[in-house]
């Protein structure tokens, strides 16, 4: 148990044997409070109303009643608050024992024996990744890498698409249209060569009802299950599906199961839903289409029908999400969808379906807003779009034009290009995952690729730092004395450091990854507070100067951890 962790079970305990006296049953929850209200904090407001007393009454019979420990120095009642004040030089002393002990482990939590399935990115095979949903799989791939430190099994799923529209306008285009009549594109990518046959094909679709009759005919063909036309949709989407993988193992994301939807067409889940939700009273029927009445629901307007089977016999790509869902739910036990926030609706609509057939779980949706550069929103079915792959280079690029400007005379091309690497993708992933998925997001240079703000080159170099001080001494880090670690900058980081285990329990309990990239900008901060106060290698007191060490080296075991939940490199020179 963490030193942190140890201290708040501790707190609780005692405020649980208070509150029992009150013959009420309550969930204790300590606070993390702000400014110098105390180390820990229990509301007492919630309290007031089931008690019959003022919080601060509550409060202050809390207080009193709660003796010191080898962590409690004193607890005092404010404003409806009880405050808990611990042992500071108790804490240094465990809190960099823990970190330099566990070292890349630093802040993972015990192991649980819940399995996570989160489903990310999930994009039509149909071309390459743009700008506009890069936050899918940077907020997902961030999520599996905090509920793994989070101590769960976790596996990452790409749902795919492999038999709706928009993999028959791509086959239909690909074996109906030559190569000269497709707009050439300067990237080389497999991805990027088919997306020309996708748009022209969609183009052709929407002006000629014979090739709409065409595509439309092949859908109806795959899910038949006719063998031709399945060999050739996957021989079309195969390609760009690969571009997608070299895309998104490009900026450290990696995926462990790549789902068919066609499974629960062929294996007859599909049919069985289907069934199932003709038989509950909410089902209707509409000119030999199938549809759920989502009004008693509450979806109003013109979205109350939700139809699951056309009039052709064919489903929906929501009746067959439906079908996925009900197969997740039977391999895990906590299910997350990171989608954009136009699919709200659908995932209400499967929701509210799912509740009816009865599913054990359902699943956790994290909504985004799109990313946008400077120029606007982006279509890949018109061809108006910013691809994720450029997006990377001119992040790589941006980053070693800074770089150079800072470092040239001192640097080799290759260091700076490989500095420039680790900076471009590290200010990609954060500058997206930085904000709550929820708000919307214009991508700035300026934002991006800000030494001195909330952004990864800041962070990175504070890591650079730390690895830099580290490098120019051969003093035994295990050897501190918690006790000259007295100076506010000292205690300040220490305290910030001992937080992590706290931070990723909170951010994975909330799903908000965003609350980790506060956290590491705040260390990196208090870091370079430390670093500007306390003299490292230039003290003259030598115990207090291995001590200081091993603050340092505990910070850059944290920086680097707290980087690598975002799925971004720790520099050691920048």
């Amino acid at each position: 148990m963490y030193p942190l962790e140890e201290c708040k079970k501790e707190i609780a305990e005692h405020i649980q044997k208070t509150i029992a006296n009150y013959h009420i049953p309550y969930e204790i929850r300590v606070e993390t409070p702000p400014g110098n209200m105390g180390d820990f904090a229990f509301p007492c407001f919630p309290l007031a109303h089931l008690i019959k007393k003022s919080p601060n009454e509550i409060a202050k019979e809390i207080a009193i009643s709660i003796p010191t420990s080898k962590w409690i120095t004193k607890v005092e009642a404010q404003g409806g608050y009880v405050n808990f004040f611990i042992d500071s030089t108790n804490l240094t002393a465990v809190t960099l024992q823990s970190i330099l002990k566990n070292k890349e482990t630093y802040g993972y939590l015990q192991k649980k024996k819940e399995k996570v399935i989160i489903e990310h990115t999930s994009a039509n095979p149909n071309g390459p990744l743009h700008v506009g949903r890069a936050r899918n799989p940077i907020i997902g791939d961030t999520l599996v890498r905090l509920y793994k430190a989070a101590g769960y099994d976790v596996e990452s799923q790409f749902y795919l698409d492999d038999m709706g529209k928009q993999v028959a306008i791509l086959a239909w285009g690909i074996h109906h249209l030559e190569q000269k009549n497709i707009p050439p594109m300067e990237n080389t990518k497999a991805d990027h060569q088919m997306v020309g046959y996708y748009q022209t094909a969609n183009e052709r679709m929407e002006t000629d009802t014979t090739i709409a009759k065409q595509i439309g005919e092949l859908v109806k063909k795959l899910e038949r299950g006719d063998h031709d036309t399945i060999e050739m949709i996957h021989s079309s989407y195969t390609p760009v599906l690969e571009g997608i993988k070299q895309s998104l193992e490009r900026i450290n994301i990696h995926i462990d199961s790549f789902v068919p939807e066609s499974t629960f067409v062929y294996d007859k889940s599909v049919d069985r839903i289907i069934k199932e939700l003709k038989q509950t009273t909410y089902c209707h029927e509409e000119d030999d289409a199938f549809y759920l009445d989502m009004e008693p629901f509450g979806i109003h307007g013109r979205n109350t029908k939700f139809f699951f089977l056309r009039r052709d016999g064919t489903t929906l790509y929501a009746t067959r999400d439906i079908a996925y869902h009900q197969w997740k739910a039977q391999h895990a036990d906590i299910l997350i969808n990171v989608l954009g926030e136009d699919h709200r609706l659908e995932a209400q609509q499967v929701k509210v379906a799912l509740e009816l057939l009865q599913t054990k779980i359902l699943p956790k949706v994290v909504f985004y807003a799109f990313v946008s550069l400077p120029g606007g929103k982006m279509s890949t079915r018109r061809g108006r779009v910013v691809y994720l792959d450029d997006l990377i280079d001119e992040c790589i690029e941006h980053a070693y034009e800074e770089v150079k400007k800072r470092r040239a005379n001192e640097l080799t091309e290759s260091q700076m290009r490989n500095i420039a690497e680790q900076v471009g993708i590290g200010s990609l992933r954060y500058n997206i995952i930085k904000v709550q998925p929820e708000k919307d997001i214009v991508f700035t240079w300026e934002d991006a690729l800000n030494f001195e703000g909330n952004a990864i080159p800041f962070i990175q170099y504070a890591h650079a730092r730390a690895c830099s001080i580290l490098s120019k001494t051969n003093t035994n880090l295990h050897t501190f004395d918690p006790t000259l670690l007295i100076h506010s900058s000292e205690r300040t980081l220490i305290k910030k450091l001992a937080l992590f285990p706290l931070v990723i329990e909170e951010a994975s309990n909330a799903c908000k990854p965003h609350s980790i990239a506060n956290y590491l900008f705040e260390v990196a901060s208090v870091f370079n507070q430390f670093y500007r106060d306390c003299p490292v290698l230039s003290e003259e007191n030598t115990v207090l100067r291995s001590s200081r060490l091993a603050l340092v080296s505990a910070t850059e075991i944290v920086l680097k951890n707290a980087l690598n939940l975002f799925g971004i490199s720790a520099p050691a020179e920048m």
